[in-house]
């Protein structure tokens, strides 16, 4: 273990030298990082920057991702930093102890203040790509939404997800006739990108309860704050 000159254990780095992360909750077991919008979560053929590839690995294994956000979307990301703590993440999303809230602009206004849509999603390949779409022979998908605040045919949002389903918040967004302002797949781009937050995150342990909150990403405030919103 490495130390400082008085004898206490060093602080232990996290992120590559340059390749650092906003931190929203460190504890000796896990992290919350505010994942910037536009950054993969993991690697791939497209991209070889990624949350997982800024980590430093450590020689035991991990840190681990708990689990995933799209690309695009910004947002409280669960890291476990030990294997033990993974699984214990693991455990409590199974048990479905663990609260995920988004925050989200919707092009277009919901016919009223709340309500929640369970829509099957089944992942479609096109020549464009892949998308998912409401499909009978898809996975249960159940959301719920809450109207924060309305104004110029834009709706803020409150969106809980019960299930987590790859694109869950985007289809059923889509779905109800209201896309996610600057969502390329499921409505329009938009100059800024797509409005969609990872808003909270609170996941209960048997050891501790964790809880965060993402501010907006600098290319979604502007929209946030037209609509009410104060940081």
């Amino acid at each position: 273990m490495t130390t400082n000159r008085n004898g206490s254990p060093a602080p232990q780095r996290i992120f590559k030298s340059g390749q650092e992360l906003p931190l929203l909750v460190t504890t000796p077991r896990f992290l919350i990082i505010n994942k910037p919008p536009g950054l993969a979560v993991h690697p791939g053929p497209s991209t070889q920057d990624s949350v997982e590839s800024r980590l430093i690995t450590h020689t035991r294994g991990g840190p681990w991702l708990a689990h995933r956000l799209d690309t695009d979307t910004a947002g409280c990301l669960l890291i476990a930093r030990r294997k033990t703590a993974l699984i214990d993440a693991q455990t409590a999303f199974q048990k479905r102890k663990v609260t995920k809230r988004y925050w989200a602009i919707l092009s277009g206004m919901l016919p009223q203040t709340s309500g929640e849509i369970t829509l099957p999603l089944l992942r479609q390949s096109t020549p464009k790509g892949w998308k998912m779409i409401p499909h009978p022979k898809g996975d249960p998908a159940h959301s719920k939404w809450r109207v924060i605040h309305t104004q110029n045919n834009l709706s803020w949002v409150e969106l809980t997800l019960l299930t987590g389903r790859t694109h869950q918040a985007r289809a059923h967004c889509a779905a109800l006739g209201t896309p996610i302002l600057g969502d390329p797949v499921y409505g329009d781009r938009h100059s800024t990108g797509l409005h969609l937050l990872a808003r909270q995150l609170e996941i209960s342990l048997d050891t501790e309860t964790l809880t965060a909150l993402a501010p907006p990403a600098p290319n979604m405030l502007p929209a946030f704050v037209k609509l009410g919103f104060q940081s």
